[in-house]
């Protein structure tokens, strides 16, 4: 018996249902949502199912249950009558000219709204509004439906440009201005977008809007859960399995170890996947754990603006614990204000992994992310790729080559770095950017940071046990002291340390301000 499609790349709910495809069930917290708030806002990362979840909406209000047999909301929905659905997408209007995008955005309302019959004889933004004002006045009370994908996507593409930013702003307030002043128009108003730009005041002229971005009742209304994976793609996981040699448990363990993790509400107990990332492996299993998401979902240029000129320039932020006040996720400061926790949380490279109080500890949302980023990084730091600057089958060396040739690949990258553009000065930013090339060649899950003030490493390659302890020399100091910190820091790191590899290789090494390289080191060795 052959298996329903994958719903990849599928975002419209009709096609994905005629298809046969596979559905994962979300309508019985869509029913929820719809019974409990008539004007919603939910915000999450691109290649999510945004727009698919629109699509449901869509399907819903214009044709009942015409579309959900046999899913959860076919018994539950009760309402017979059928809504005018106008149907947004703001990501269609962007453009870095303030003309073209008025001009984008006043012909995307002027045919989304023209199919019940509205219509201008101007393409001028003001004159637009002002008559759909008028032609909203006249709709029957509860008679549209209004879905609006991306609304801030213009937004979001112009804010390294603050005033083009709040050119395009005061457009886009404008159209919600006349949403919110015709409200009795709407039976129902759904909004998605990546960034809440509430501090803004965008969304403000909507009366009522519930942003249940962080309601723990909606933490997985998108993406997949573990037990939907189970649940919806066994036999997919079982033919993968197969493929790969594995066992489809462990299969499913790795599947979760690298895709899980993503967290968006307050309470930091509703976790789930990327859709995207998990289709994808599906779909090619033989292809490996690829970073899928972030190499689709879009990598904001403000984000290498940060690498440049903020604080994600000093390696040692890489590892760093980051923390965010509850109140503030979903609301991030903008312009000069902006900050890289609040961008890399409303993007989904961060998420809540716990919370205390009002303080949010935030972390890479995954495996796939923290591989991804790792990789950005090291490119940022290098101006290259990490072949590129000489050191290749780096994770198989480190498990093989001896102390000589080991040491040389580190200095190679070391030597790398741009270091008049990104701050390597202490111990701990060293020891991170070899940490950063570890992770980036797929050693996350067998380093980690220790030591003091976290300057030495821990990582299990191969049959071998590497524990590395580093010591950084500035100009004023004596390498051979600094060595002999390093000894004796080692020593006490690994002092009953136990090693379920062959050999354990301890390392301790001066890293030199001066010559930006490794000058000294000393090793021990046990088997």
């Amino acid at each position: 018996m052959s298996l329903p499609a994958l719903p990849f790349g599928i975002s419209s709910f009709g096609n994905l249902r005629l298809s046969g495809r596979i559905y994962v069930d979300k309508t019985d917290l869509i029913f929820s949502m719809v019974e409990k708030h008539s004007r919603v806002l939910l915000t999450r990362p691109r290649r999510f199912g945004k727009s698919l979840l629109i699509s449901v909406l869509q399907s819903l209000f214009r044709s009942g249950v015409e579309d959900f047999q046999d899913l959860k909301i076919e018994k539950l929905w009760q309402e017979q009558k059928q809504y005018k659905v106008v149907r947004l997408d703001f990501s269609e209007t962007s453009s870095s000219r303030l003309e073209r995008f008025e001009l984008n955005f006043a012909l995307h309302l002027m045919n989304s709204f023209g199919v019940f019959g509205f219509q201008c004889d101007s393409y001028l933004l003001p004159d637009l509004l002002e008559k759909l004002s008028k032609w909203l006045e006249e709709q029957a009370p509860g008679s549209l439906v209004l879905l609006v994908d991306e609304y801030e996507a213009p937004l979001t593409a112009t804010l390294e440009d603050p005033k083009l930013f709040n050119l395009i702003l005061k457009d886009i307030s404008g159209f919600f201005s006349v949403i919110g002043s015709r409200d009795s128009v709407f039976r129902f108003m759904f909004i998605t977008g990546i960034v809440n730009f509430k501090n803004t005041g965008i969304l403000s002229a909507i009366k009522g809007l519930a942003d249940i971005s962080m309601d723990p009742e909606y933490g997985s209304i998108v993406g997949f859960t573990t037990q939907e994976l189970k649940d919806y793609f066994s036999g997919y996981i079982e033919e993968a399995a197969k493929r790969l040699e594995t066992e489809p448990k462990a299969l499913l363990l790795r599947l979760t170890g690298y895709y899980d993790g993503y967290c968006f509400e307050k309470t930091a107990t509703v976790r789930v996947m990327n859709p995207w990332s998990i289709l994808s492996f599906l779909i090619y299993p033989t292809r490996g754990f690829r970073d899928h998401w972030f190499q689709t979902g879009g990598q904001p240029s403000i984000l290498k603006e940060f690498f440049r000129s903020g604080s994600l320039k000093d390696p040692k932020n890489f590892t760093a614990v980051k923390s965010i006040p509850l109140e503030q996720f979903g609301c991030p400061a903008i312009g000069d204000n902006l900050s890289d926790v609040d961008l890399l949380t409303q993007t989904g490279y961060l998420s809540i992994k716990s919370a205390d109080g009002n303080i949010a500890i935030v972390d890479y949302s995954t495996e796939e992310v923290r591989h991804a980023m790792a990789g950005m990084y090291l490119h940022q730091l290098l101006g290259k790729t990490i072949e590129q600057a000489g050191v290749t089958d780096f994770a198989i060396r480190l498990a093989k080559e001896n102390l000589e040739t080991l040491v040389r690949m580190f200095n190679r990258l070391l030597e790398s770095v741009d270091y008049a553009a990104y701050s390597v000065e202490n111990a701990t930013s060293a020891i991170a950017l070899l940490q950063i090339a570890m992770i980036d060649v797929g050693l996350a899950q067998v380093i980690k940071v220790i030591g003091k003030e976290d300057s030495a490493l821990e990582v299990h390659v191969g049959e071998r046990t590497i524990v590395l302890a580093l010591e950084y020399c500035r100009p004023d100091q004596k390498a051979e002291q600094l060595l002999q910190v390093a000894v004796g820091q080692l020593e006490e790191l690994t002092a009953g340390m136990p090693s379920r590899r062959n050999e354990f290789l301890r390392i301790a090494i001066v890293f030199s301000e001066i010559e930006k390289r490794i000058v000294l080191l000393s090793v021990v060795t046990s088997t």
